[in-house]
């Protein structure tokens, strides 16, 4: 290697926030940042993975019949920049009307849905991704236990986030405007 290449990979500029940070990590380096504070997070369980894998065919298929927004899902940035925060929650929608914060590198904007299947650090999804989602105005945040399929929904009112669902095995969201059992 000539001497040129050498220190292509070292950092020229100190960054200044957690979120500048995050944007000098390799591609796929499992972490957030919420408030200005980086977290790592460990590889989601066998049953995280099949819940998710289950929503996200039901989505697919029912955004594909009802094509009123686009589904992504993780590892893919959310951007929040007034919270100084980037998440890649397991699944999301943007509105068709909404489509212009879809980047190339992330979606730089608040998704009107977001669904988050717990981790092992419960803590995180239920407190510190509520308090950031609840913050930035998503207008419907899903929170799903793994282990026995329970669906909260907490939806934005006046501000606030307030419970109003909660059952097993079925989503249902009057943002999409679905029933869907998994």
């Amino acid at each position: 290697m000539d001497n040129k290449h050498k220190y292509q990979n070292f950092i020229t500029e100190i960054p200044s926030t957690a979120v500048d940070i995050y944007r000098m990590l390799p591609e796929g380096t499992r972490c957030e940042v919420i408030f200005n504070e980086l977290s790592m997070s460990p590889s989601p369980s066998r049953e995280h993975q099949k819940v998710l894998i289950k929503l996200t065919a039901l989505l697919f298929d029912y955004l594909t019949v009802n094509p009123i927004g686009e589904l992504f899902s993780a590892p893919f940035d959310v951007y929040f920049e007034k919270q100084q925060s980037v998440v890649q929650p397991d699944l999301f929608v943007v509105l068709n009307e909404q489509c212009d914060i879809i980047k190339k590198n992330g979606v730089h904007g608040v998704p009107e849905l977001i669904i988050e299947i717990v981790s092992t650090n419960r803590a995180y999804d239920t407190q510190k991704k509520r308090a950031l989602y609840e913050s930035a105005g998503v207008k419907e945040y899903f929170i799903i236990d793994p282990e026995n399929k329970k669906v909260i929904l907490l939806s934005m009112n006046s501000g606030m986030y307030e419970q109003t669902y909660d059952e097993a095995g079925i989503l249902k969201s009057a943002i999409l405007g679905c029933h869907l059992s998994f």
